[in-house]
C-alpha cells in the first residue's frame, strides 16, 4: 500500500461528510424492511417455509454497498489527498584532524585495560567512526615522529594503522625510544598546513614529559597557532605509580611499578595557546569521555536547503471510483434492469 505513505489532504473538512454514509445505509434498510413488508401476502397454505431470497436481492445488496463506496471515493478526492515529496540539498565540510600518537615504551603500562597504548587505539578507532565526513591523519613519535598516513576519508585506512602498531617488544618498534611532544606536534601541523580546509585540528596523545626532539613543543604549538589549527591535548596516566617497563631483557621488557610523570602544565600551555582544551586520562573509561567530549565540541559544519513539494494524488481514486460507477451501471441495465 505505498499509496498511503505520505500521504496528507488539503481539505480536511471534508471528511465530514462522510457521516451522510451512515445515514443512507440507516434508509435503505429502512426502505428495503417496510417494501418487504407491503408485499407479504396472505398465503391459503399453512406453509413453515421461509421464503428464499433471490441472487437479485443480494446483488441490489452489493451494489448499494458499491455506491456507497464511490460515494465515500468522491469525498476523498474533494478533500484533495497529496504526496509529500521532500528533499535536502546539503553543503557539508568536514574537518581535518590528526591524530598525534606518542608510542614511547612507557604507554604499556597496565594502569589502563590491557595497557595504554592498546587503550588509546582502541578509543580513536571508535571516534574515527564517529567521524565519517572528515578527513584524518595519523602520526606517530617517540624520540622523532612519523607520519603514518596523511589526511585521508578511507577511514578503514587509519583504523588499519592503528591496529598494525605494535610497541610491546623492542624490535617491533618503528622509532627509538623517548618522548618528542614538540616534534611530534610539529610533525601533525605540517599534515595539516598544505590543507584548504577552515577546521583543522590535532589531538596530542601522550604519557610523558618531553625529554627529546629537535622542535620544542612551545614553538610547535605557536606555529598551530599561527595557521588557525587547535590542538586538543590528552595526559595519559593514573595518579601515583603505575605497573610499567622498567628495563629491555633481550627483546622483551621487565616490569615494575614506576612513577607517572605528565607534564600536565605543557600540555595545558599547548592547549590554551592553540584555543584548544587539556585533558587528563587516567583510565578506559575517562578516555573514553574525553574523545567523546572532543566530538561533540568539534561538529562538521554544513548547510541545509528544504524542498517540498506537493504532487495532487487523486487520480489513482477517480479512476477506482469510474471503474465502480462503469460496473454499476452495467448491472443496473442488464442483470438488474426492472421493467417499467
Amino acid at each position: 500500500m505505498n499509496y498511503f505513505n505520505n500521504i496528507q489532504f488539503a481539505n480536511l473538512w471534508v471528511f465530514w461528510f462522510l457521516l451522510i454514509i451512515p445515514v443512507l445505509i440507516a434508509f435503505y434498510i429502512w426502505k428495503h424492511n417496510w417494501i418487504s413488508s407491503k408485499v407479504l401476502m396472505p398465503s391459503p397454505f399453512n406453509s413453515t417455509t421461509a421464503p428464499s431470497v433471490s441472487y437479485k436481492t443480494i446483488l441490489h445488496h452489493i451494489f448499494f454497498g458499491v455506491r456507497m463506496i464511490v460515494i465515500a471515493l468522491l469525498i476523498v478526492i474533494i478533500a484533495r489527498p497529496q504526496s509529500t515529496i521532500s528533499w535536502k540539498n546539503v553543503t557539508k565540510e568536514g574537518i581535518d584532524i590528526v591524530i598525534a600518537l606518542d608510542i614511547s615504551s612507557s604507554m604499556l603500562s597496565k594502569d589502563f585495560t590491557p595497557n595504554r597504548i592498546e587503550a588509546a587505539k582502541k578509543v580513536a578507532e571508535k571516534f574515527i567512526d564517529s567521524r565519517p565526513e572528515d578527513k584524518i591523519g595519523l602520526v606517530i613519535f617517540s624520540r622523532e615522529a612519523l607520519t603514518e598516513s596523511p589526511l585521508t576519508t578511507a577511514h578503514s585506512v587509519i583504523k588499519n594503522l592503528f591496529d598494525d602498531i605494535r610497541i610491546d617488544r623492542p624490535s617491533l618498534r618503528p622509532l627509538d625510544d623517548g618522548t618528542a611532544i614538540g616534534d611530534g606536534l610539529a610533525t601533525a601541523v605540517n599534515r595539516l598546513n598544505g590543507d584548504n580546509n577552515k577546521s583543522k585540528v590535532v589531538i596530542l596523545l601522550t604519557d610523558g614529559v618531553n625529554n627529546t626532539g629537535s622542535v620544542a613543543p612551545q614553538t610547535a604549538a605557536e606555529i598551530a597557532k599561527v595557521f588557525g589549527i587547535r590542538v586538543y591535548t590528552i595526559g595519559v596516566g593514573t595518579m601515583g605509580k603505575a605497573y610499567g617497563p622498567s628495563n629491555v631483557i633481550g627483546d622483551q621488557f621487565t616490569y615494575d611499578y614506576q612513577p607517572v610523570e605528565i607534564d600536565e602544565k605543557l600540555l595545558n600551555t599547548i592547549a590554551t595557546t592553540t584555543r584548544g582544551k587539556y585533558f587528563r586520562a587516567t583510565d578506559n573509561e575517562s578516555l573514553q569521555k574525553i574523545y567523546g567530549e572532543i566530538d561533540k565540541m568539534e561538529k562538521s559544519k554544513f548547510e541545509v536547503k528544504s524542498f517540498t513539494e506537493r504532487p495532487e494524488e487523486f487520480l489513482p481514486l477517480a479512476e477506482l471510483a469510474a471503474f465502480l460507477l462503469l460496473l454499476d451501471l452495467v448491472f443496473r441495465n442488464t442483470l438488474l434492469r426492472t421493467i417499467p
